[in-house]
C-alpha cells in the first residue's frame, strides 16, 4: 500500500515548540516510520519552509519527506488558504514527474484537507483526515483569537467530504460532531503514543546539572508560544507564588524573534516576575527530557488543547502535571491522582494547587509515580496499529478472479 500523507503548513522534521511546529509534527513523524516499518509506503508532502530544504528527504525506510515550493518560506499558517491552489498543482506536478499513484489520501489540519478532498476526488482514492483543532472552540475558548474567514466554512466541508476522520479523544469526537453536524459513524478514536524510553523517570539533581539550573523549585512549561497557551494567565499565578511559595518558570519553547514572545517579556516586566520566568527557547527531542525531570511540576494553562502531548510526556517523565480542564487534557491528568485539573479562569485555584505541590514533596512524588503508570497505557505502536486498521477498512480489497477461486 502506498499512501500520500498530507501536512501543508507543519513539516515534520522541525523542532517542536518552534513556529507552526508542536505536537501535530511530532505525531505525523512518529506514525509515518511506524507504518513504513509495517510494510506501507509512505510521501509525506509539506511546503518548503527554508529556501535550502531539499526537495526529497528520507525519514526512514519506505518514509519520504517531500518539500514543494508554494509561497514564500516566511509565510505563517493564516497566509497559506490562498496558497492551496499552488500546493496542489506543484503536488499534481511532483507525482506525474514521479508515475506516482496512491491508495489513500491521509491529511492533517483543515489547510491540508482541503487539498486531500481535490486531489483524492481526482485519483478515486480514499480520503482519511484529522483536524487537530477546530477554528469554533479556538473562538469559544480565547474570544480574542483570530481565524482566516474560511476556516469555519471549510472545517464544515472537510468533515463531510472526508471518507474517515481519526481523533484523539472522545472529547474531540463529541466536538466534531457537535458543531459540523455529521454522524459521527465514520469518526474515530486513535489517541497518540509517547516515547517511554526517551521520557521518562531520570535523576533532577542530574538533570538540573545537566541543564545549568540550580537547586531552586522550577515549573515547566513547553510547548509553542502563543496567546491560546495561556502564558499570561499562569504568569498571574507565578506572580501571586513570589513570595509564599518561590519559584523559577521555564518555559520552552518559541522562537526568539517572535511577537509573543515579546508581548510575554513585557507582561513578565509589568508583573515584576522577570527574576522568576526564564525564556529558555526551543529544544530538541533528545535534550526535552532532561528539562522535564528537571522540573517539580509541568504546567498547561491553555484556553483550549485538543490533546497536550506536553502533558504526556510530562507524565511519563513522572513529573505532575496542573492543567485547564479543557479538550483533551483531563484523558492525560487524573484530577487529584496524577496532578490537577483547573477550571479555566481560576487563577487563584491554578497558584493554589502549584503551592501545594511545591510545598509537599510526598504529594509530589506520589503524584509523579501515578503520572508515569498512566502514560504507559499510551503507545505509538498501538497507535499505529489502529491507524493501518483504518487504512485498511478504506481500501478496496482486490477481487478475486474467477480462474483464482477455482484454483486455476
Amino acid at each position: 500500500m502506498r499512501v500520500a500523507v498530507i501536512t501543508v503548513h507543519g513539516c515534520p522534521v522541525r523542532q517542536a515548540g518552534s513556529k507552526d511546529s508542536g505536537g501535530m509534527n511530532i505525531y505525523i513523524l512518529e506514525m509515518v516510520k511506524r507504518m513504513a516499518a509495517r510494510g506501507i509506503q509512505v510521501d509525506v508532502f509539506t511546503r518548503h519552509h527554508d529556501p535550502l530544504d531539499p526537495e526529497v528527504v528520507t525519514l526512514s525506510p519506505g518514509a519520504r519527506l517531500i518539500h514543494l515550493p508554494s509561497g514564500s518560506p516566511s509565510i505563517d499558517k493564516t497566509g497559506l488558504y490562498d496558497l492551496l491552489p499552488e500546493f496542489s498543482s506543484q503536488m499534481r506536478r511532483f507525482c506525474v514527474d514521479n508515475r506516482l499513484g496512491y491508495e489513500i489520501v491521509n491529511t492533517h489540519y483543515w489547510l491540508s484537507g482541503l487539498v486531500g478532498i481535490r486531489l483524492a476526488s481526482e485519483w478515486g482514492v480514499p480520503h482519511i483526515t484529522s483536524f487537530h483543532t477546530m477554528a469554533v472552540l479556538k473562538q469559544l475558548s480565547r474570544p480574542e483569537e483570530k481565524e482566516v474567514p474560511q476556516r469555519y466554512s471549510s472545517e464544515i466541508e472537510l468533515a463531510s467530504a472526508a471518507d474517515s476522520i481519526v481523533v484523539w479523544t472522545q472529547n474531540e469526537k463529541d466536538s466534531i460532531v457537535k458543531y459540523t453536524g455529521i454522524n459521527g459513524s465514520k469518526i474515530r478514536i486513535i489517541p497518540p503514543g509517547v516515547d517511554l524510553g526517551r521520557f521518562r523517570p531520570m535523576s533532577k539533581v542530574q538533570s538540573r546539572a545537566h541543564l545549568g539550573y540550580g537547586s531552586q523549585k522550577n515549573i515547566l512549561f513547553v510547548g509553542r508560544l502563543e496567546p491560546l497557551k495561556g502564558l499570561d494567565r499562569l504568569f498571574k499565578a507565578i506572580a501571586s507564588l513570589k513570595n509564599s511559595s518561590p519559584v523559577i518558570l521555564n518555559v520552552v519553547g518559541g522562537d526568539d524573534n517572535s511577537l509573543e514572545k515579546t508581548r510575554l517579556k513585557a507582561i513578565s516586566e509589568q508583573m515584576n516576575i522577570t527574576k522568576s520566568v526564564r525564556f529558555v527557547g526551543s529544544v530538541s527531542q533528545n535534550d526535552l527530557p532532561y528539562h522535564y525531570s528537571a522540573a517539580d511540576i509541568c504546567v498547561l494553562p491553555s484556553y483550549y488543547e485538543s490533546f497536550g502531548l506536553a502533558a504526556l510526556e510530562a507524565s511519563a517523565c513522572g513529573r505532575p502535571v496542573v492543567a485547564s480542564d479543557v479538550g483533551g487534557l483531563p484523558t492525560i491528568v487524573s484530577n487529584g491522582i496524577s496532578g490537577f485539573l483547573v477550571p479555566p479562569n481560576r487563577i487563584d485555584l491554578m497558584a493554589e494547587k502549584l503551592r501545594d505541590l511545591l510545598e509537599n514533596d510526598l504529594l509530589r512524588h506520589r503524584m509523579g509515580v501515578a503520572a508515569r503508570r498512566s502514560s504507559e497505557s499510551f503507545s505509538w505502536d498501538r497507535s499505529a496499529d489502529s491507524l493501518l486498521e483504518s487504512y485498511r477498512d478504506l481500501v478496496p480489497k482486490p477481487k478475486l478472479s474467477a480462474s483464482s477461486v477455482a484454483g486455476g
